[in-house]
């Protein structure tokens, strides 16, 4: 399995912008589809936005399309979340996820889908 660290969390005022990084080890990392859940507390964790092993397609969710963009770059084995315009209620933790092979693109807003995961980065959104 590939090993995840997150990066680029902090403290952010209503209307900026954070850029969650992502460093994954291992050599096979342009195998993975790649996702980026969050967890506020006393939430459940839900799905933000993933990325296929090739790039070539990306998936938000609906309370941040628009404002995030996904990227991947396989030379670096990184994927990075940009994230605008936030909001108080995208303060979390954000965690990177990792999915071996090309599975449905259906299930990757599922969390039960990826099987590896980072430690998380926190997002703090002040109003």
């Amino acid at each position: 399995q590939v090993q995840l660290v997150e990066s680029g969390g902090g403290l952010v005022q209503t209307g900026g912008s954070l850029r969650l990084s992502c460093a994954a080890s291992g050599r096979t990392f342009s195998s993975y589809d790649m996702g980026w859940f969050r967890q506020a507390p006393g939430k459940e964790r839900e799905f933000v936005a993933a990325i296929r092993w090739s790039g070539e397609r990306t998936y938000y969710a609906d309370s941040v399309k628009g404002r995030c963009t996904i990227s991947r770059d396989n030379t670096k084995n990184t994927v990075a979340l940009q994230m605008n315009s936030l909001k108080p209620e995208d303060t979390a933790v954000y965690y990177c996820a990792a999915r071996f092979g090309a599975g449905s693109a259906g299930l990757l807003r599922l969390d039960s889908t990826f099987a590896s995961w980072g430690q998380g980065t926190q997002v703090t959104v002040s109003s």
